[in-house]
């Protein structure tokens, strides 16, 4: 997901060791595990079959909550984290400008908060109250990626886009 970016995010900005990180994370994944709702085991023969829906069901049903957490948070997940590690590698491979890096971005920011909130919704319908935690606190890993995506872009575009070798066109960087 992000992990290409923080050695670049690390050695520029002076916010801690990897260590303060994890332990920050270990504690917001445990306020997100505390303030889950207990999972009734009710609920989980609730939820609607995967067979027999078309796309447009499957996005309706995500969007609604009663589908098994699984079925929305991967296909979401795979996807979503493919789009923007291409996004970042085309960019660092300087196919990519500046501007049409924060295009992309900004275009991949809406299905994000789609899958967050489908997440959200169907985090009750799993046996597991790890795993629903653990799902919720990956949506919020992605708005991490996204707040230090712009601070490479406001503060470090001629590291992330190596714009010390673009010689002809070096306004693209800015």
């Amino acid at each position: 997901m992000f992990i290409h970016s923080l050695p670049i995010f690390f050695t520029y900005i002076q916010l801690g060791s990897p260590l303060d990180l994890l332990l920050i994370a270990l504690l917001i994944y445990s306020v997100i595990y505390l303030t889950l709702p207990f999972i009734a085991s009710a609920q989980e023969q609730e939820c609607i079959a995967l067979k027999g829906l078309s796309f447009y069901n499957y996005l309706l049903y995500s969007w609604i909550g009663p589908l098994k957490l699984w079925v929305v948070f991967w296909p979401f997940f795979i996807l979503l984290n493919i789009s923007l590690y291409f996004t970042d590698m085309l960019a660092m491979q300087g196919n990519f400008t500046v501007s049409s890096w924060d295009e992309v971005h900004f275009i991949l920011l809406t299905p994000a908060i789609f899958w967050t909130l489908c997440v959200w919704r169907n985090s009750s319908n799993t046996k597991l109250r790890i795993s629903a935690a653990g799902a919720r606190f990956m949506t919020l890993t992605v708005f991490f990626e996204y707040a230090l995506k712009l601070v490479i872009r406001d503060d470090y575009p001629r590291i992330f886009f190596a714009c010390q070798d673009i010689m002809l066109d070096y306004a693209s960087c800015f």
